[in-house]
């Protein structure tokens, strides 16, 4: 089923803006490797595969996990940034969608997808995972809840009204390409009714990374609608991130303090 999809939308969707991406959303908590290891029932995996990896933030992770890493990743503006700032002599990547991976059946323990599943075609998808994990293989898809609990619940307001303004200048829009987009609700029932494995849960986890008025404003830019719009030439000024801005930097300041990440994991073991 997505080999009759045109994904180009998607992939121009995530490029230009690697570099903020990169410097602003949050990292994999420590707990997901032992908990998607334990259910692998092997402590170090011989291979992970990480689908959508972007600039590599989940792909890197598992570089002192695995004994080998492939990240699959469409846009060349991603990889180019996770190339230029893997050290990692065991963690590579490759141009691939998540239904073609080009990798051999059987070849992997654990598939991933961090915060990408919704731009990718579930089905085929699934079918892609099953076909390169081994039996007993665990995949797991996992997407952070924005914002994150930052403490202060004006500065969290402003963020979701900013957002809903996002949303609204964006049904206005008629992208070059169209987008294909799954709601994240239902990733859990589509790996169900996938047919492609042997059990399937949904665990949610909490961690906690330092940020401030900097870093969730950045957050906001990151986001793919949100740099979609201003590609369409919608200014910050429409989307209220002056506002945004003030309201951080007044309520957060420039102290980094903890916040608490909240992480939505379904998984499926094949």
């Amino acid at each position: 089923m997505g080999e009759s999809i045109d994904f180009a939308g998607n992939i121009e969707r995530f490029s230009g803006f690697a570099d903020l991406y990169d410097k602003y959303r949050p990292r994999p908590p420590a707990v997901l490797a032992s908990i998607l290891t334990r259910y692998a029932q092997m402590p170090c995996p011989g291979r992970v595969v990480d689908l959508g990896s972007g600039t590599g933030l989940s792909t890197c992770y598992w570089a002192d996990r695995a004994q080998e890493v492939i990240g699959i990743e469409p846009s060349a503006d991603m990889r180019r940034q996770a190339e230029a700032q893997t050290q990692a002599v065991n963690v590579n990547y490759r141009e691939g969608l998540s239904h073609r991976t080009g990798l051999a059946d059987r070849c992997a323990d654990i598939v991933t997808c961090s915060q990408s599943l919704h731009w990718m075609e579930p089905q085929s998808t699934f079918e892609e995972a099953r076909r390169i994990l081994r039996p007993g293989g665990v995949f797991a898809a996992f997407d952070v809840d924005w914002p994150p609990i930052v403490g202060n619940w004006e500065a969290e307001a402003v963020y979701i009204e900013c957002m809903e303004r996002v949303r609204e200048h964006e049904k206005q829009l008629k992208p070059k390409a169209l987008v294909h987009q799954w709601n994240k609700e239902g990733h859990l029932a589509r790996m169900q009714a996938s047919g492609c494995f042997r059990f399937t849960k949904e665990i949610v986890l909490q961690h906690s990374e330092p940020g401030n008025a900097e870093r969730l404003v950045g957050i906001l830019i990151s986001q793919g609608n949100t740099m979609s719009v201003f590609k369409s030439g919608i200014t910050e000024a429409q989307v209220g991130i002056d506002r945004f801005r003030e309201v951080a930097a007044r309520t957060l300041g420039n102290e980094e303090k903890p916040w608490y990440w909240s992480l939505r994991v379904r998984l499926g073991i094949v």
